[in-house]
């Protein structure tokens, strides 16, 4: 089938199931072609093929409310909305986002690119369908990975308590991005095991019926009876107990049964949970037998062989750099744990947990649980190292406000994918931490320039006694620079000069360096003098540095790949304005708006972060040399 020619979901209808099974591979085929061009999520796509059909044959979208928990699994629904003709553009630059988005299409109603929203958003829409006297379905449909979230667990608890009608799908592949932790997985897993449930449950009710009334005593007795099978075949009951109808477990990859079952559950009343086992990466063989998440979201790759398309950098990357240097810490500090939500493949710590298994530990996703986790761990003499992608930290706001900072404890943060992270778009760039972690007292922030400075960055962090202290660093490979072998501690608050000049000064840190050393050798050329100094210490700043900068009278441009309210160009001008200094400050960073998906580079550009920008900067602020004022 050409699926570009699909402009709507209600061709659906209309399939016999051999027609449906013929469409499932041709949509496969498509989605392993183009994602190997592309990249992108193909390991959830691919295994929710036959669910997001059968999804669209039962229900009638947008009018019914289909909303996909992360998102990342949703190309199947965007394929079937009439998006094929821009997978060619997937994740790229002013193309088609790889989450569900709302200007995109009417059929996209919940945008997500955290994990487990899913569950408050459709009791949301499920209330407001309710208030306007309406009867439309509301279908979220989450991961047992995301159901491990407390969000989710949360509004699970609201809806069966206020017995709302909803359909719930749990997508059961037995794994998010990497392998699924904790009790809630257990319980899935004894679900699975036990597939005769739902049939054993039936017949009982048929027996019962067929007891002659003796009694209440009688009655009674069987009812118990039938309570305690319920607790024989499925251990707790659990989504019973919550006040959902169970359903299930059904095979995911199976029309008949989805059908049978999504036709059940649209008859009754109060919320259902369908728990629909699949399998990720079905049909394409490298993504089947992923064990550890390697193929849950990937870069290009070859059709023929899986093999990826490998980087030309020779740079050891952000993440590995971080790790590695961490276990190398590790083996001669007992202390050091490391804890991660979820992300032990992505923050690179298979080495560590090969080495120290009783030391890693990976509480699924469970940001806020991980971070006061990490606290309780401080507070008892150990030195727990938080590894956690920015966009992710954001979800442990008060965590790390009112657990670590608060009490002022020794908790090192790996604030991995830190500044702009490219194809995964607006809810994943890392831009915000500066402005929510720098005001909070106790806090240490700090980026290193290069992979070099960041090993011995990790060495100060763990080495730092004082409180909590957080490592920035950013997605992909670092320059390739030269390694010290030995690593060395760097004085907290401490700048360097990297390039001396006489006429203006630019402040940075991290991934715009290179960009402000191009500044300043294009302004060389036209005889202006500038210094660079690197900036690593986002807090505390180095006082006496700025205080020698504003004697000098010369203008002082900030740039940082980060929001610009509140993150560091505004932290250089409380400075001054705290210590009644003026100064001439000009910022470039990220403005007031969110940031979509595209290369990195591309991004900059369009957001005005350049060496060319910084040079009109300089031009510009030299030329009024009289006027130091802060701006």
């Amino acid at each position: 089938m050409d699926l570009t020619s699909i402009s709507s979901p209600s061709f659906l209808k209309s399939l016999d199931n051999e027609q449906l099974k013929e469409l499932s591979e041709d949509i496969r085929s498509f989605l392993i072609e183009k994602l190997s061009v592309t990249g992108g999520h193909i390991g959830p796509n691919l295994g929710v093929v036959e669910l997001t059909i059968a999804l669209h044959r039962a229900f009638n979208s947008p009018t019914d409310k289909l909303l996909w928990d992360v998102g990342h699994q949703a190309y199947v629904h965007k394929i079937l909305t009439g998006r094929a003709d821009q997978f060619d553009t997937l994740r790229q630059f002013k193309g088609l986002c790889g989450f569900p988005k709302r200007i995109e299409s009417e059929h996209d109603v919940w945008e997500a690119g955290h994990s487990s929203t899913s569950l408050s958003a459709a009791m949301g829409m499920a209330t407001a369908r309710n208030l306007q006297k309406k009867s439309n379905y509301v279908i979220p449909i989450i991961g047992d990975g995301a159901l491990t979230g407390g969000m989710a667990l949360e509004a699970l608890n609201h809806i069966g308590h206020e017995k709302t009608d909803m359909i719930v799908i749990l997508n059961d592949n037995e794994m998010s991005i990497a392998p699924n932790v904790g009790a809630l997985h257990n319980v899935l897993g004894k679900l699975r095991t036990h597939g005769t449930y739902n049939k054993a449950k039936d017949e009982l009710e048929i027996l019962l019926k067929k007891i002659p009334a003796v009694g209440g005593k009688l009655a009674s007795t069987a009812e118990r009876v039938k309570d305690s099978l319920k607790y024989l075949l499925v251990s707790g009951v659990f989504f019973e107990e919550l006040g959902f109808t169970y359903l299930g477990p059904i095979d995911g990859h199976s029309f008949e049964a989805l059908e049978e079952n999504l036709k059940n559950a649209k008859k009754m009343k109060g919320p259902v949970l369908l728990h629909v086992i699949t399998k990720k990466g079905k049909g394409f063989t490298p993504a089947e037998q992923d064990k550890i998440g390697t193929w849950h979201g990937t870069g290009p790759y070859k059709m023929e062989t899986g093999d990826f398309v490998k980087s030309t950098s020779v740079a050891p990357s952000w993440s590995g750099l971080v790790a590695e240097t961490a276990r190398k810490l590790a083996r001669n500090d007992k202390r050091i744990v490391a804890i991660t939500p979820a992300m032990p493949v992505g923050s690179k710590l298979e080495g560590f947990a090969s080495e120290f298994p009783d030391r890693m530990i990976d509480v699924g996703i469970a940001e806020q649980h991980a971070t006061t986790m990490a606290a309780g761990l401080a507070a008892d003499g150990m030195k727990p190292f938080l590894v956690i992608y920015s966009t992710f930290l954001q979800r442990a706001y008060d965590q790390v406000l009112h657990d670590i900072c608060r009490q002022n404890l020794n908790v090192v943060i790996g604030i991995d994918r830190a500044g702009l992270v490219g194809a995964d778009g607006e809810t994943h760039q890392g831009v915000f931490d500066i402005s929510f972690l720098r005001h909070l007292p106790n806090m240490v922030i700090m980026m290193p320039k290069d992979e070099n400075e960041g090993q011995h960055m990790v060495k100060t962090a763990f080495d730092y006694s004082d409180g909590p202290i957080a490592l920035r660093y950013p997605r992909g490979n670092g320059l390739g620079v030269p390694m010290d072998q030995e690593l060395k501690l760097i004085p907290i608050g401490s700048w360097e000069v990297l390039k001396e000049g006489t006429q203006a000064v630019i402040l940075t840190f991290g991934t715009t360096i290179p960009m402000a050393l191009e500044a300043a050798a294009q302004l060389a050329q036209a005889n202006i003098s500038v210094e660079v100094i690197n900036a690593r210490f986002i807090k505390p700043l180095d006082g006496e540095m700025l205080r020698s900068l504003q004697q000098r009278h010369i203008p002082i441009i900030t740039v940082e790949e980060s929001i610009l309210q509140g993150g560091f160009g505004s932290a250089v001008l409380e400075f001054f304005n705290e210590h009644e200094l003026k100064a001439n400050v000009k910022r470039i960073g990220i403005p007031d708006m969110f940031i979509e998906h595209g290369d990195v580079n591309q991004l900059l550009d369009e957001i005005n972060i350049t060496s060319e920008e910084i040079v009109k900067v300089v031009e510009h602020s030299i030329v009024p040399s009289n006027r130091y004022i802060s701006s």
